[in-house]
C-alpha cells in the first residue's frame, strides 16, 4: 500500500492514508515524500464527498471506522488489486500467477525490460535493484507488469487479486495448494487458477510449466485461448551460478537451482512475446541478482554461504532446499523454516510438508507459540512436527534460543538456509551473519 501511494504522488495525484501502525521501510519511505500520517489511527471526521477514491488495505477490518464511513458517503472503495487494473484497464498487462516463483519471474522480466529500454507499470512483492518502488504507474506506459497474488483482494471483496487484472499474457508457474484459511480444500484452492485462465483477454496467450500435473489436468479442457509450455532448459552449476545450454548456445546467470531455472525459461518466453530476442534476454540478465529474499545470499565466507529465502509453503521449502544442497554437494546444509503462517501453522495443513527438508543435513523448525494463540490454532510440539515433516527435526519456540543454537555451529563447509515470510522474530540477517563469522562485506 506505500508503494502504491507514493507511485500515485509521483503522478501528480493528492492522497492521504492511515493506519494503526506504520513501520519501516514504509514509515521512512513514507516521511521522505511528504506522506506519513500526522497521527496513527482512524478519521472519519476526514472523508468527505469530494474524495474522488479510496483505496482498501487487504489487512483492514470489516468494521474500519473509515470504510464505514465512506459507505456513508457512497465514495467508490477500492480495492488494491481493483485498483490497479483501473489504471492499466487501456494497456497491455503481463500478468505472472502461480503457488511459486510469481516474484522471481515478475522481477527477471521487469529487469530484462529495463534493460531494454521499456518503460512499464508494474507491481512486484519484493524490492528490486535499480527500481525504487515496487509500484508504477505512468500515463505514458503502454504496458503494464503485475505479479498476480492468489490472495483475497480486501475484507469487503473475497475474490483472489489476480482475477482482477484480466492479463493479455499470463503464466503459470505451478499450482500447490497454499491459503487453507481462505481455500480449505486443494479443489476449492484449483479452482482460483482456472478462473484466472477463463479471465485473459481474447486472443491472449498462456505460458505455463508442462510438468506440473496440476496444471495439466486444468488446461487441456480450456480452449481459445494460445497456449506455451516451458520446462527448465538444460544447465550445469558455475561456481554461484549457472550456464545455461539454450539452442547450442551456453548463457551465464548468476541463480541457480531447478526452480530458477523454470523461473528463467518463463521469463524468456514472455520477453520474446515482447519482442526481446534469446541473446538479448540473456544479455540483460546476466546482471541481474535476484529479488529481495528470493534465495538471498546476505554473507559468506571462504567455503559456506548464508542464504534468506521468502519460502513459507512446502513446494517453496523443498525446492530452496533442494536448490542449496545440489548447487554446493560439498557442502553441509543446515535448514531452518520459520512456521509463521496461518496454513502452515495450522495442524490439518502440516502433513503437507511431508518431506520437503529431506535434502537438509539438519533440519530446524521455528515458531512462536505467541503466533498460535494470535491466530488461534491448537498447540504443536517437536512430535507432532517431526511427524509432519516425515524426519527428524530441532523445533525452536524462541528466537534467542535458536541464534544460540546457531552460533555454536562452526560453521566451515557448511551453508545456512533461513526461510520465512517473517524474520524469526526481529533477526537483523546482516547482524546476525556477522555474529556467526559469515563476511557480508563480500556479498553484493
Amino acid at each position: 500500500m506505500h508503494n502504491l501511494t507514493i507511485a500515485l504522488h509521483k503522478k501528480g495525484y493528492r492522497i492521504t492514508g492511515s493506519d494503526d501502525e506504520i513501520f519501516d521501510p514504509a514509515k521512512s519511505r513514507l516521511q521522505q515524500f511528504g506522506l506519513l500520517p500526522a497521527e496513527w489511527g482512524w478519521f472519519p471526521e476526514k472523508l468527505s464527498s469530494d474524495i474522488d477514491a479510496v483505496i482498501l488495505g487487504m489487512h483492514a477490518r470489516r468494521d474500519n471506522p473509515e470504510l464505514i464511513r465512506a459507505l456513508e458517503l457512497g465514495l467508490k472503495v477500492y480495492s488494491f488489486p481493483e485498483y490497479l487494473y483501473e489504471q492499466t484497464k487501456h494497456k497491455k498487462r503481463i500478468v505472472i500467477g502461480g503457488s511459486h516463483g510469481k516474484t522471481s519471474v515478475t522481477s527477471m522480466i521487469m529487469h530484462v525490460m529495463k534493460n531494454r529500454g521499456l518503460s512499464f507499470d508494474y507491481m512486484v512483492g519484493a524490492n528490486i535493484e535499480g527500481f525504487e518502488t515496487m509500484v508504477n504507474l505512468d500515463e505514458n506506459n503502454s504496458l503494464a507488469v503485475f505479479e498476480g497474488d492468489e490472495y483475497l483482494s480486501s475484507p469487503i471483496d473475497l475474490r483472489p487479486k489476480f482475477h482482477w487484472y484480466r492479463p493479455h499474457i499470463a503464466v503459470l508457474t505451478g499450482v500447490a495448494w497454499d491459503h487453507i484459511n481462505v481455500f480449505p480444500t486443494f479443489g476449492d484452492y484449483l479452482r482460483q487458477f482456472s478462473m484466472f485462465v477463463d479471465i485473459v483477454e481474447p486472443g491472449g496467450c498462456l505460458i505455463y510449466y508442462k510438468n506440473d500435473e496440476n496444471l495439466y489436468n486444468l488446461l487441456h479442457e480450456k480452449t481459445g485461448l494460445r497456449l506455451i509450455p516451458y520446462s527448465e532448459p538444460e544447465s550445469l552449476p558455475d561456481g554461484d551460478g549457472s550456464i545455461i545450454k539454450l539452442r547450442q548456445n551456453n548463457y551465464a546467470v548468476s541463480l541457480f537451482g531447478k526452480h530458477n531455472m523454470q523461473n528463467i525459461n518463463a521469463a524468456r518466453l514472455v520477453c520474446n512475446e515482447l519482442g526481446i530476442s534469446n541473446d538479448d534476454f540473456f544479455s540483460a540478465l546476466a546482471g541481474f541478482r535476484g529479488a529481495a529474499k528470493r534465495l538471498q545470499r546476505v554473507a559468506e565466507t571462504m567455503n559456506g554461504s548464508f542464504f534468506i529465502d521468502f519460502a513459507h509453503a512446502p513446494s517453496k521449502l523443498k525446492a530452496t532446499a533442494e536448490a542449496v544442497k545440489s548447487q554446493y554437494p560439498g557442502r553441509q546444509l543446515v535448514a531452518c523454516i520459520e512456521l509463521h503462517t496461518f496454513s502452515s501453522l495450522n495442524k490439518d495443513f502440516l502433513p503437507q510438508y511431508a518431506n520437503s527438508m529431506d535434502s537438509a543435513d539438519i533440519a530446524v523448525v521455528y515458531f512462536n507459540n505467541r503466533v498460535l494463540k494470535h491466530k488461534k490454532l491448537e498447540p504443536l510440539n517437536s512430535e507432532i512436527i517431526s511427524d509432519a515433516f516425515g524426519r527428524q527435526v530441532l523445533v525452536f519456540t524462541d528466537s534467542a534460543l535458536l541464534q544460540n543454537y546457531l552460533m555454536q555451529i562452526d560453521w566451515t563447509d557448511k551453508n545456512l538456509l533461513m526461510m520465512s515470510s517473517g524474520n524469526f522474530d526481529g533477526i537483523n540477517f546482516d547482524v546476525f551473519a556477522r555474529n556467526l563469522g559469515f563476511n557480508t562485506n563480500k556479498v553484493n
